[in-house]
């Protein structure tokens, strides 16, 4: 099982210079994903008196952020491995491709990065709002705890048979291109529902920003747990 694989890590990791490198680029490309992301959403209901919530506005936001995860993706691949996302290094790090510690890092570095993404976006809107995820009328909360579960599995096992696992060959650019795909089909089922976060970064900035926290556990819990299973998933069968 790749549960065996866990490892905690040794303290000089925290401040070893690869491994902040990779936090950087973690911050970075997390950064640029949410910007891209929560910022397509907020010009969406600028230009339509706040129709996000239309097909058309779930259609964007579904190419916005398949568009922004791929290049989030590329462009920290070669450096941290681009996570772009807790759930993401929660697998790898279930998954024993990852250091407790390593993934620490990453988790901080990712949450600062959604952060500073929304705070960039209400300054340069001049003081809209950024949105945090909510659950539609009708739907509960373990309703949306079961989205979360589902969909970030998908997205946390595509990641590992594209970009994590050593016996996939040399992928190349398809591996960022089916994760993005991924999250842009995702939102497309599940947005309409909970906004189909599949990340606690993306989750995280908004809320802290507008600080609204309401059912704000369910896009922590549903991805961690989708993650945590999709990280014990062996592709070697």
């Amino acid at each position: 099982m790749p549960i065996r694989n866990i490892a905690v890590g040794r303290p000089h990791e925290a401040v070893h210079p690869d491994a902040l490198k990779a936090a950087l680029a973690e911050f970075i490309s997390t950064l640029i994903f949410v910007f891209a992301g929560e910022g397509s959403g907020m010009a969406f209901n600028k230009l339509t008196d706040n129709g996000a919530t239309t097909p058309a506005g779930l259609i964007a936001a579904s190419i916005a952020h398949a568009f922004g995860l791929f290049v989030a993706v590329a462009v920290g691949a070669n450096i941290s491995g681009g996570h772009v996302n807790p759930a993401v290094t929660f697998g790898a790090f279930i998954g024993g491709n990852i250091t407790l510690l390593r993934g620490i890092l990453y988790w901080i570095a990712q949450l600062l990065g959604s952060t500073v993404a929304c705070l960039l976006l209400k300054f340069v809107t001049n003081g809209m709002t950024t949105s945090a995820f909510a659950l539609s009328s009708g739907v509960t909360a373990w309703n949306a705890l079961v989205f979360e579960i589902v969909m970030t599995f998908g997205l946390v096992y595509t990641v590992y048979a594209t970009a994590v696992d050593p016996k996939r060959g040399n992928l190349g650019i398809i591996a960022p291109i089916a994760i993005g795909f991924i999250v842009g089909a995702n939102i497309l089922a599940g947005g309409a529902f909970d906004g189909a976060s599949m990340n606690p970064a993306v989750s995280f900035g908004p809320a802290l920003v507008s600080w609204s926290w309401d059912n704000h556990w369910v896009y922590w819990v549903g991805p961690l747990i989708g993650g945590g299973l999709a990280g014990l998933i062996p592709l070697d069968y």
